[in-house]
């Protein structure tokens, strides 16, 4: 090699998504592209000493909802504090493309409802500066971001847009309508739409109540927009089911799958009411592959777990009458009243009732935790304080009421609700390792006052290859090949997640034995001032987008060469070749 790279990576010990054995080697970066792999003689214009450093690729996120984000922010963090360099978002037939100015608020309501995040966030935030899911995109095209950030079309979204209050009551559709729904479909991926996603869980409800406007849609209604789609090019069919309906849904859905040879890709967890069912849902999807059907699991990195505290959307004590009626005060004013006697008294005398709202669980104080620092997401069943409070002879309730008074009312307790019916992540160990699996479900962007997971990657690296103790762990190869190559092949993205010449300059140098999550922390950075859930993560030395380093020592630079990803990029033929 004669030219000069722009950039060299030197000596780093590179783990280069192919699942191979880790070796040291320098990396030369030119024009935004990979040109050598090895020992590469020529000085670059900018070097990265890498020495004892862990480089690997960018990882790729399949699973996010920035679509509100991207449209007020060039920073699409946390994602890209945790080494991804491109994220896909639109998941879970959510979105704000389509739509007519009249169901600006409905949408909003829907997001609202589904992802946790504040309508006032999103109502100053979103310009609305398009209708169509093309005009969504040609805006999107021409703003710059510290990362990739690619878009599917919103199943949601495109119902309201051409059915109205017929598609949001949830209503069947129509011939016509599906033709309609089609037509926009097949508008969408011809603008770069990577996908399509829909939902049908009874747990996405607007912030008023009503079900998500998917969650019923027809077989065919589902087959004519997968068919649209598919016939413009590779697309991907991403869905969310219940548990209450699975047995009838993912048949139909792999039905359609196979009936339109779209590939299709969806989320799996164990929960407690059934802890076995994710087995049978894995064998399904290895019989449908063994059938040429194209078939991605997404597993989340450890529990699904939702963050209870006096600052956040959700606590043990938010039906309690007492609590109530001081729930409206700010929070210093609210601590202030909650510190008195009387109150405590009054509030831990009164019981939880159930509500109507999908994340609020009656307190199960044998599935609720003190994450403690460094957070601790796999404690064994004696670390609840239901166990707690029988060793110290009190209520559990005693314990969360004082855990969420400490750091001045910002104390906060966990509840996995998700992949940890075990008391432990052996499930999620067995679900990784499926071949037809990726790392997914990180929802960044979401649940900012209740979940906070768009850590999964750094969470990928620090426990499942250094940190675990309570089972087996997963090697640096595994891994890193699952959240980077294995990621962007199961969303069409051939060109990115291998360190090789020919691919793209997205790469992580991390101080591997450095690097560290903190425990989550509300800040209030979004639009007029609005709360979400961010964890402080320390060890990536550089994060590299199309060979310009956006992050450097945990601080962004204020580089922003990320850009909207317009359909597949590469080919599956160029991809092996190169990576080979």
């Amino acid at each position: 090699m004669t030219s000069t790279p722009d950039l060299v990576i030197r000596g780093g010990t590179v783990a280069d998504g192919k699942g191979g054995d880790l070796f040291e080697a320098d990396v030369a970066i030119a024009g935004g592209r990979i040109t050598e792999v090895g020992k590469v003689a020529a000085k670059g214009k900018e070097e990265i000493d890498a020495r004892g450093k862990l480089v690997t690729p960018g990882f790729v996120d399949v699973h996010t909802h920035y679509d509100g984000q991207v449209t007020w922010s060039q920073d699409i963090t946390p994602s890209s504090q945790n080494g991804v360099t491109t994220a896909i978002m639109g998941n879970c037939g959510v979105g704000f493309a389509p739509c007519r100015p009249a169901d600006h608020v409905r949408l909003i309501q829907l997001m609202e409802g589904v992802e946790d995040i504040p309508e006032p966030v999103l109502s100053a935030g979103i310009p609305w500066a398009w209708e169509s899911f093309p005009d969504y995109m040609e805006w999107l095209s021409k703003r710059s971001f510290d990362m990739d950030i690619g878009a599917q079309l919103p199943h949601a979204a495109l119902r309201v847009y051409v059915m109205g209050e017929r598609g949001a009551r949830r209503d069947p559709s129509t011939s016509d309508d599906n033709k309609a729904m089609a037509a926009l479909a097949a508008d969408a991926v011809r603008a770069g739409a990577l996908g399509f996603s829909t939902s049908r869980t009874l747990n996405h409800r607007t912030s008023t109540g009503d079900f998500t406007p998917t969650l019923k849609a027809g077989e065919d209604e589902l087959t004519a927009i997968a068919a649209a789609m598919h016939a413009q090019g590779r697309s991907v069919l991403q869905f969310v089911l219940d548990l209450s309906t699975i047995d009838e849904d993912l048949p139909m859905m792999l039905r359609v799958a196979e009936n339109t040879k779209i590939p299709v890709s969806f989320s799996i967890t164990q929960n407690d009411k059934a802890p076995q069912r994710w087995r049978q849902t894995l064998d399904t999807i290895r019989e449908a592959s063994v059938r040429g059907l194209s078939i991605t699991a997404q597993i989340a990195a450890r529990p699904v777990g939702l963050m209870l505290g006096l600052e956040l959307s959700r606590n043990p004590f938010q039906t309690h009458p007492s609590y109530q009626a001081i729930a409206h005060l700010p929070l210093a004013e609210r601590l202030a009243r909650l510190r008195q006697p009387e109150v405590r008294k009054s509030i831990l005398s009164e019981h939880a009732t159930a509500t109507d709202d999908p994340l609020f669980f009656r307190p199960n104080y044998d599935k609720m935790y003190l994450l403690g620092n460094p957070p601790d997401y796999e404690q064994p069943p004696e670390n609840t304080l239901g166990a707690q409070a029988k060793r110290e002879g009190k209520q559990p309730e005693e314990l969360a009421y004082d855990a969420m008074l400490t750091d001045d009312g910002r104390g906060m307790l966990y509840v996995p609700f998700l992949n940890y019916a075990d008391g432990n992540l052996d499930a999620v160990s067995e679900m990784l390792r499926d071949p037809n699996a990726v790392p997914g479900l990180s929802d960044g962007g979401a649940h900012c006052g209740i979940i906070c997971d768009a850590s999964f990657p750094t969470y990928l690296l620090t426990h499942w290859t250094r940190d675990r103790t309570r089972g087996e762990k997963l090697s640096i190869p595994f891994v890193v090949a699952a959240q980077s190559r294995k990621t962007a092949l199961s969303v069409g993205l051939y060109d990115r997640g291998v360190i090789a010449p020919g691919f793209k300059a997205d790469v992580n140098v991390i101080d591997y034995d450095r690097l560290h999550l903190h425990p989550p922390k509300v800040h209030y950075d979004l639009p007029v001032g609005g709360r979400r859930l961010m964890q402080q993560v320390d060890g990536y030395d550089a994060t590299i987008v199309s060979g310009v380093v956006t992050q450097r020592a945990g601080n962004a630079t204020g580089a922003r060469p990320g850009k909207l990803v317009r359909g597949t990029q590469g080919s599956k033929p160029q991809f092996d070749a190169a990576a080979s």
